[in-house]
C-alpha cells in the first residue's frame, strides 16, 4: 500500500532563533499539504504558530548521470525500482535533518551541459564518501523562491559538517547563487516536539 502523506516532526528548539520546530512533509497531491496546513490553523493550537519558513518542492529525476547508481544497477539490477527510488522522498529515520533552500547563479545555466556534468561528477564523487549522510533533493524551479530544496539525513552533525564543507571545495560550490537559511532538527515525535516548545 502506498503511503498517501508522509510528515515527520523535528525540534529546532536550541539550533534556531527563529523557528521551535521543522515539518518535513510530502504529499502526492498539492491539496493535501493544503488541507493538513488549514485544518492545523483551525485547532487550538494553530492560533499559537507562525510560520517562520516554509519551502515547497517537487521530486523529479536528476538531469545529472550519477556513475554511482549505474554501477549499482550493472551489478545488482533493479534498474525499475531505482527509477522510482529516486522520485519519492524515502526516509531512513536519521537522528537528525539537515534542511536548507538553494540556487546556483545564472552562469551556470550558461554553461554546456557536458560542463556541468563533469562537475557534478566531483560533486558526486565526494558527497559519495560519507555514505552514512543520505541526500533528498527536490526541486522548486518556479514553484518557490528556490531552485532546490535540499535535505540530508544523518545521526552525526559532524559527519554532515565534515561532508559540506568537502562540497564547499568542489568546483560546482562556485556557482551557489545562496544555500541558507539552513535548519538543523533532531528527530521527535510530534508530542515531543511540541513539548520542547514549553
Amino acid at each position: 500500500r502506498v503511503r498517501e502523506m508522509m510528515i515527520y516532526s523535528y525540534a529546532l528548539v536550541g539550533t534556531r532563533g527563529d523557528a521551535d520546530f521543522l515539518l518535513w512533509q510530502a504529499a502526492r497531491d498539492m491539496g493535501q499539504l493544503h488541507d493538513l496546513a488549514s485544518a492545523l490553523n483551525q485547532t487550538g493550537l494553530g492560533g499559537y504558530l507562525s510560520l517562520a519558513h516554509s519551502y515547497f518542492a517537487m521530486t523529479k529525476r536528476s538531469i545529472y548521470l550519477n556513475r554511482y547508481e549505474q554501477e549499482y544497477v550493472q551489478t545488482y539490477g533493479g534498474a525499475e525500482v531505482l527509477d522510482s527510488a529516486r522520485v519519492a522522498i524515502n526516509p531512513q529515520g536519521s537522528e537528525y535533518l539537515f534542511v536548507y533552500p538553494m540556487a546556483k547563479i545564472r552562469d551556470w545555466y550558461k554553461l554546456p551541459h557536458e560542463d556541468r556534468q563533469r562537475m557534478m561528477d566531483e560533486h558526486i564523487r565526494v558527497g559519495h564518501q560519507w555514505p552514512d549522510v543520505k541526500l533528498n533533493t527536490t526541486y522548486s524551479y518556479g514553484l518557490d523562491d528556490q531552485e532546490f530544496v535540499v535535505a540530508f539525513e544523518s545521526d552525526h552533525p559532524g559527519r554532515f559538517l565534515d561532508l559540506l564543507m568537502a562540497l564547499r571545495l568542489t568546483e560546482a560550490s562556485a556557482y551557489t547563487l545562496f544555500d541558507v537559511p539552513a535548519f538543523t532538527g533532531l528527530a521527535r515525535s510530534m508530542r515531543d516536539t511540541l513539548d520542547s516548545v514549553g
